[in-house]
């Protein structure tokens, strides 16, 4: 945030950017992974199944690359044969003449080579992407199938985007660098050693001076990229500054409009584009340099293996053919350098993402289901005795806990936000485990339950709806295997969602998209209890299940819900203690404990919590 004329004005997030330094980019340093090894071994694990077809894609890699790097060579004799030629003719040596038989016969060898080479390079690729697709197949049905295993505690303290990123983006880094990085670091490395064991057969005087201007580009080149990498975070930060302005400039602009900012707005969009501007043409100048210093301390080199090379040409101690090769390699040297020290980086970012995608394999499952008894009967009626619960240790949040509900009670759990509603509801279907105590359903202690058989025998309709992809009717049928037609439209009617839904074009099959953002909030929340009416379960849980409906479908929903409450055990926590007067019980939960327990009327009486918090709903106290 930063201040701003009149006040402070939010510049948003910070988001990274990228440049560009001698044609190759120039990106944030790889991250680096806390046990390269150890990750490392787990990640060869996944390949172990594939080593033969690794082998085969090492061996390809071995022969293409030999094959590229033999071309040169064989491309000099081709031209010594045709010096030699030229040189006899002008000499006018009796029967002299070019050989062009030779030369041909040299240039369908160099074809051949790199046909091969190019062939061995596709066969290679392709053998890789089945390598790469079917270890991220393998790693992404491992993920989410412990995903499933996970408690909802791991959920709670993650946010969606961060799991998501860790089965996406680190698994998709991961592909692609199994799928192109290894072969390209494999080749890299191949080809440094097989060029400079080309150029030492051809002259080691040759390359004793290649090897001298090495280190001078190299100190070049890198004492220019940190000046430009300095320059280039700059411009990460400027950019991160200015993309998060925008975006939340014309994210929130009605409120920028209404408090008549504009001016403000634009004047930081312009100090920051300034800033921008300065920092991105000073990083880009240092990248630009780097090409022609490296150009330049090559060129020389160059320079002195040509006249060095004439020399030895002319003193017969190599032949014009070979100087040609020579030269050739030189100037592929410096390549496969860089590209290993590119590759290097990529494969150390790739291991860290691999890490973070194994640290959600090492997560700690659910308790295992003990699964003694499978109900089947439930009447509903629910205990909790003497629970304790925390979700931190050392910060107790439940106590010493006891409530028991009768069978067909309505039970309604009110209270300040924080105080441990939700929880209880998270303890009864076990999305949490009590740390003491036991919570039973007809006597039977909800551990010796299968999660499986415990969920279903609960219906759940929450504040915030979920919707899927797919139809309406798909999302009402969710709520029960196998659902007919005639049940998913008698769930609708008495949910009132079925006048809503026949007046769209689509009816039963219109597609909701992505976010639902073709319905409106209140259309949403019926169909969700639709579906909650369609699984008919023995006990309910509504989390203020009316909240984004008008009043007048506020009183249906309210018989409606009357009536599938009937027979039923059923909890409610409420927000607005309007809908709750009615319930057989009423639980005021503070600090995790149950502080008022009893009627609306009897709560009301007793002037508590309870009343207190009533009056400062319906008659303005505090």
């Amino acid at each position: 945030m930063s201040a701003g004329p009149g006040g402070p004005v939010f510049t948003g997030r910070r988001h990274g950017g990228r440049g560009f330094v001698g044609g190759l980019p120039m990106v944030r340093p790889a991250e680096k992974p806390k046990d390269f090894k150890g990750t490392l071994g787990r990640l060869i694990k996944y390949l172990k199944p594939y080593a033969f077809e690794f082998f085969i894609v090492l061996i390809l890699v071995l022969l293409s690359t030999v094959f590229n790097i033999l071309g040169p060579k064989i491309m000099g004799e081709a031209t010594t044969k045709l010096f030699e030629g030229l040189i006899a003719k002008r000499m006018h040596v009796p029967g002299a003449k070019i050989d062009f038989e030779y030369i041909a016969k040299i240039l369908f060898i160099l074809a051949g080579l790199y046909a091969s080479s190019a062939l061995f390079t596709y066969i290679q690729q392709y053998i890789m992407v089945s390598i790469s697709q079917k270890t991220v197949l393998k790693m992404r049905n491992d993920v989410v199938e412990k995903l499933s295993k996970l408690p909802l505690k791991y959920f709670d303290s993650r946010t969606h985007g961060e799991i998501l990123s860790r089965i996406t983006n680190d698994i998709d880094n991961v592909s692609s660098t199994l799928q192109q990085s290894i072969i390209q670091l494999i080749s890299a490395v191949v080809t440094i050693i097989g060029i400079v064991v080309m150029m030492l057969t051809i002259n080691p005087v040759l390359t004793l001076i290649t090897f001298v201007t090495l280190p001078l580009s190299i100190i070049a080149t890198m004492s220019i990229a940190a000046k430009s990498q300095k320059l280039f975070a700059k411009q990460q930060r400027v950019l991160g500054e200015l993309n998060g302005h925008v975006e939340e400039t014309y994210g929130g602009h009605n409120i920028v409009k209404a408090f008549n900012r504009e001016k403000d707005v634009l004047k930081i969009f312009n100090d920051i584009n300034e800033e921008l501007y300065n920092a991105a043409w000073k990083a880009q100048f240092m990248s630009g340099v780097i090409m022609p210093v490296m150009n330049f301390i090559n060129n020389i080199g160059y320079v002195i293996v040509c006249v060095v090379g004439g020399i030895f040409v002319i003193k017969k101690i190599l032949e014009i053919g070979d100087v040609q090769a020579f030269i050739q390699y030189s100037r592929q040297f410096n390549h496969p350098i860089t590209q290993t020290a590119n590759i290097v980086n990529i494969i150390q970012s790739t291991i860290a993402s691999a890490e973070r995608v194994f640290e959600i394999l090492d997560e700690e499952e659910e308790v295992p289901d003990k699964a003694k008894f499978f109900l089947n009967d439930i009447k509903g009626k629910i205990k909790f005795e003497n629970v304790k619960f925390s979700y931190k240790q050392n910060m107790p949040l439940i106590d010493n806990l006891n409530i028991e509900v009768s069978p067909g009670q309505t039970v309604a759990i009110v209270g300040p936000t924080g105080a441990g509603k939700t929880t209880l509801v998270n303890l009864l279907m076990r999305f949490y485990e009590i740390q003491d105590g036991r919570i039973t359903i007809d006597g039977v202690d909800i551990r010796d339950i299968s999660r499986a058989n415990l969920r279903k025998i609960f219906g759940m309709v929450l504040q915030d709806t979920w919707l899927f992809s797919g139809t309406i009717k798909e999302n009402i049928a969710y709520g029960k295997e196998g659902a007919t037609d005639e049940e998913i439209i008698k769930a609708a009617k008495a949910a009132h969602a079925h006048h809503f839904i026949k007046t769209l074009p689509g009816g039963y099959d219109t597609l909701l998209n992505e976010e639902a953002s073709n319905i409106s909030q209140g259309q949403k929340q019926l169909i969700t209890i639709a579906r909650a009416f369609l699984a008919d379960p023995e006990i309910l849980i509504l989390d203020e299940a009316t909240s984004n409906v008008d009043t007048l479908t506020e009183i249906y929903i309210q018989k409606a819900m009357k009536n599938l409450m009937k027979g039923r055990t059923s909890f409610v926590i409420a927000h607005r203690l309007s809908t709750i007067k009615d319930a057989d019980i009423i639980l005021v939960v503070n600090n995790g404990k149950i502080i008022e327990k009893g009627t609306h009327k009897e709560l009301l009486d007793r002037g508590g919590f309870y009343a207190e918090l009533y009056k400062s709903q319906f008659l303005g106290a505090i």
